[in-house]
């Protein structure tokens, strides 16, 4: 007989993939491009028992979409009948890519199918995926990451985002010249006051010699940090960034698992931590890179993904800021609340996920 709350008597029984493409009401703005939809792709894990533990993972481009939701749901071969375990299934999963390696879709599968894992299993205990992990649900400090570039447009967001009471904005730079960052710095900064905390993010945009140009001149500005300058796996180059930038160098959002960041963290990098709970791997692969981060004194803020980032932070030693960046709330029941300038964990079981099912079958891809 099953035991309420006992995971280890909870056996998966399949997986169900489903990718979709929202389209939001303001396209999302970087150095590379305008990103008109959010590619996604939601992961239900079923066990024999009924519990059903939910995940979703980015993909970024249309073009991966079908690839991402075709090998995660490959991955059902390797993990029905298996039991509930998400360190195992972890485990499991790398081992059969460990040739082909761990990083790009194969990382973002298997970290979909752990994120679900996990929530399962806090459903299973009747907690939180926080407290399943010895932590205390907390609401976190959170910024709000702009969607638009040009200065009249991004002024008038970063104004709508302290009126909702957000205590800092993430501005996106790096698609023109130094001079057109410097302009829509300034009327940002018009928007929001001189209190409100103000990071930048060049996306990778510039030359490590660039980067080192344009840092200084933005040292008088008062920016809490100045994120991924350059090329987010040239550590080296950003360690030259950072030894000649008085602002604060922030970098993670792109490492690969551990080994990135512990590339990274060696080579001082940055001075703040950006931490992807899908690209390091899952839950996991957080806890052990915030563990790395606490080690290397880094504040870790999160990039993305705020419902299981609101949780993890709480976990976090070094915990900073949550980047609230909407990308799901659009098919969610209960999207995450933010007030007061606090993103507030979910008051139920799991990780807080929950489908809109009319909103999926909206914005379902065939």
């Amino acid at each position: 007989m099953t035991r309420a709350g006992d995971e280890t008597e909870l056996t998966i029984s399949g997986l169900v993939v489903r990718p979709i493409a929202v389209v939001p009401e303001r396209p999302a703005e970087t150095a590379a491009g305008v990103m008109a939809s959010t590619p996604l792709v939601l992961i239900d894990l079923q066990t024999r028992e009924g519990i059903v533990g939910c995940s979703y993972v980015r993909c970024y481009t249309p073009l991966a979409l079908a690839a991402t939701a075709r090998l995660a749901e490959d991955l059902a071969e390797i993990v029905i009948g298996a039991r509930l375990d998400p360190d195992g299934l972890q485990a499991t999963l790398q081992a059969r890519f460990r040739l082909l390696g761990l990083q790009g879709l194969v990382t973002i599968a298997i970290a979909g199918v752990e994120m679900a894992a996990w929530d399962a299993k806090a459903k299973a205990h009747r907690v939180s995926l926080t407290e399943l992990l010895g932590g205390e649900p907390r609401p976190i400090p959170a910024y709000a990451s702009l969607r638009t570039m040009g200065p009249g447009a991004a002024a008038e967001e970063a104004g709508e985002a302290v009126a909702r009471g957000f205590g800092g904005v993430k501005l996106k730079l790096g698609g023109g010249t130094l001079a057109d960052d410097l302009d829509a710095i300034r009327a940002v900064r018009g928007a929001i006051g001189p209190r409100t905390e103000l990071m930048v993010d060049y996306n990778q945009s510039l030359s490590v010699d660039e980067a080192v140009h344009r840092v200084r001149a933005l040292d008088a500005k008062g920016l809490t940090w100045i994120e991924e300058p350059t090329r987010a796996d040239d550590y080296a180059g950003h360690a030259r960034i950072a030894a000649r930038s008085r602002t604060p160098i922030a970098l993670g959002e792109n490492w690969w698992g551990l080994h990135d960041m512990e590339k990274s963290v060696a080579a001082r990098a940055s001075d703040h931590a950006t931490l992807d709970v899908m690209r390091l791997g899952g839950v996991r692969g957080w806890l052990t890179a915030a563990s790395l981060a606490a080690r290397a004194g880094l504040p870790a803020s999160s990039h993305t993904f705020p419902e299981l980032s609101v949780q993890l932070l709480a976990l976090t030693p070094t915990g900073h800021r949550l980047e609230y960046l909407d990308h799901a709330g659009a098919i969610l029941t209960e999207p995450i609340r933010t007030a007061g300038g606090l993103a507030y964990p979910p008051d139920r079981p799991g990780s807080g996920l929950e489908w809109d099912e009319a909103a999926v079958r909206r914005w379902a891809v065939s």
